[in-house]
């Protein structure tokens, strides 16, 4: 009797009904349900959901597409990153990032998970082999909010929201010198002070003020170009990347503008706004707005399709991710991940 039970306990179990990860996998966060829903992007069915702790809002996946990390932001409140398995579908222990609270934005860049800390006005980098934070650095700036990382290393851009800013941080090849400080005499004996680097190496930001409430961002593929999104006036600033200065300033009519992405053809730019119902969708070439996309009532994260073929955005009030096809730019499918949804990642296992 007592096997009967157990086994009629474990045919119940949602683990033995659930799939496998597939090896390109959309993953999506739900706020409210503080969960990691892996989808099949070729069925847009959930194959399974993990649970990633408290107010999730960004994910990404490692290079490997074997793990995800997630911020537990709280506007401050928290101060973790959650780890998920992603072929295991299970969560593993998470990243204590102790003083640097409200984590927000992430990228997955040389084997490590940058990552944003808005309360702390900083960045970092979290080293999944030496399971340590391993890098900090301080924005000066209000709500450090998004992030972006070069494949090199060599040159990070940030979206700080309360400031209307955004920080281009470039790698310096400055040295610090050895022996006695500023103003202290070398003893009679001591060699002349020789350069030394300084550990993890020196960095210079660049401030450039772009409109009010810069949130979402991207920088376009042949990385010449950063689109910045700004929430309150609804417009959209262009930085030149190279320059480090605004080149022009859209008057896009977008308040409440939350991401910003390119596709993966560099051709067009699409904006979600949880101010109002549509995805608007730009040509870069000619800088002009070319369609408005009905998604519902307000829209949040969004997440390319690596071949082109889809967006997916987060209808963060209408609880599922709007699937638009990129050829028709028509909404083609829903896929219910969960209340709230919002940030959105890539996941590939080669």
């Amino acid at each position: 009797m007592g096997f009967t039970l157990v086994l009629a306990g474990l045919l119940a179990s949602p683990m033995l009904n659930a799939q496998s990860t597939p090896a390109a996998a959309l993953l999506a966060l739900s706020k409210r349900d503080h969960t990691l829903a892996i989808v099949d992007p070729a069925s847009l069915k959930v194959v399974a959901k993990v649970p990633v702790g408290n107010d999730p809002h960004e994910v990404i996946a490692s290079s490997d597409g074997k793990t995800a990390y997630v911020s537990n932001y709280g506007f401050g409140a928290f101060n973790t990153l959650a780890v998920v398995d992603l072929v295991a579908q299970a969560p593993l222990p998470s990243v204590d990032l102790g003083a640097l609270r409200g984590p927000h934005g992430l990228a997955f860049v040389g084997g490590k998970t940058w990552f944003t800390a808005e309360r702390a006005k900083a960045i970092g980098s979290y080293d999944p082999a030496a399971q340590k934070v391993d890098w900090i650095l301080g924005t000066g700036q209000d709500r450090t909010h998004m992030i972006w990382v070069s494949d090199d290393q060599q040159r990070i851009v940030t979206t700080n929201v309360s400031s209307g800013t955004v920080s281009i941080i470039e790698k310096s090849s400055a040295r610090s010198p050895a022996g006695p400080p500023p103003g202290m005499p070398a003893g009679p004996n001591q060699a002349p002070p020789r350069p030394m680097a300084i550990p993890g190496g020196d960095w210079e930001e660049t401030v450039v003020r772009v409109g009010d409430g810069s949130e979402g961002f991207d920088v376009s593929p042949d990385s010449k170009e950063i689109w910045v999104a700004n929430a309150r006036d609804g417009s959209i600033s262009i930085i030149d990347l190279a320059a480090k200065k605004v080149t022009q300033t859209l008057a896009a009519g977008l308040r409440g503008a939350n991401r910003l992405k390119f596709t993966p053809d560099g051709q067009h730019v699409f904006v979600s706004s949880l101010g109002g119902p549509d995805v608007a969708v730009f040509d870069v070439a000619s800088r002009k707005e070319i369609k408005r996309i009905t998604v519902g009532h307000g829209a949040a994260g969004i997440q390319m399709q690596p071949d082109g073929a889809r967006v997916y955005v987060a209808c963060t009030p209408d609880n599922n991710v709007a699937v638009i096809d990129l050829k028709s730019m028509d909404v083609v499918g829903r896929i219910d991940v969960g209340v709230e949804p919002d940030g959105l990642a890539w996941a590939v296992r080669p």
